[in-house]
């Protein structure tokens, strides 16, 4: 298996055993972009693991928001904790719209109201 026809001359080879190879300087780069590649290749799985993980955590948990829309608010009041526990800073507390435009109903209400008691 050795390629070497020794038997011929009444040797046996057993083993072979090759000490060094000098490999050109091509075929080591691209060698190297072989594995560079494949580390990629490696990095990218790993990746989309990760975003099907969180995708998934993400689904659960709108599920249970779903379920108890109080869950949305005590989770929006959690993460506002822990921002304003990390930084000494302003926070922007930002109202839903529905507020709003209920707040502005009733405002217009009460002056249709008020007008008419005037009038």
């Amino acid at each position: 298996s050795s390629g070497i026809n020794a038997e011929s001359w009444g040797v046996y080879v057993e083993r072979v055993e090759v000490k060094d190879v000098r490999v050109p300087e091509q075929l080591q780069r691209a060698m190297a972009a072989e594995a560079e590649a494949a580390r990629e290749a490696r990095a990218k799985v790993i990746a989309a693991e990760g975003e099907h993980k969180a995708r998934r955590a993400l689904r659960h948990a709108s599920e249970i928001i779903a379920e108890s829309p109080a869950a949305l608010q005590l989770r929006y009041l959690q993460t506002l904790n822990s921002v304003s526990a990390e930084n000494n800073s302003t926070i922007v507390f930002p109202v839903p719209i529905d507020i709003f435009s209920n707040l502005i109903a009733a405002g217009k209400k009460r002056k249709a109201t008020n007008s008419k008691k005037e009038s």
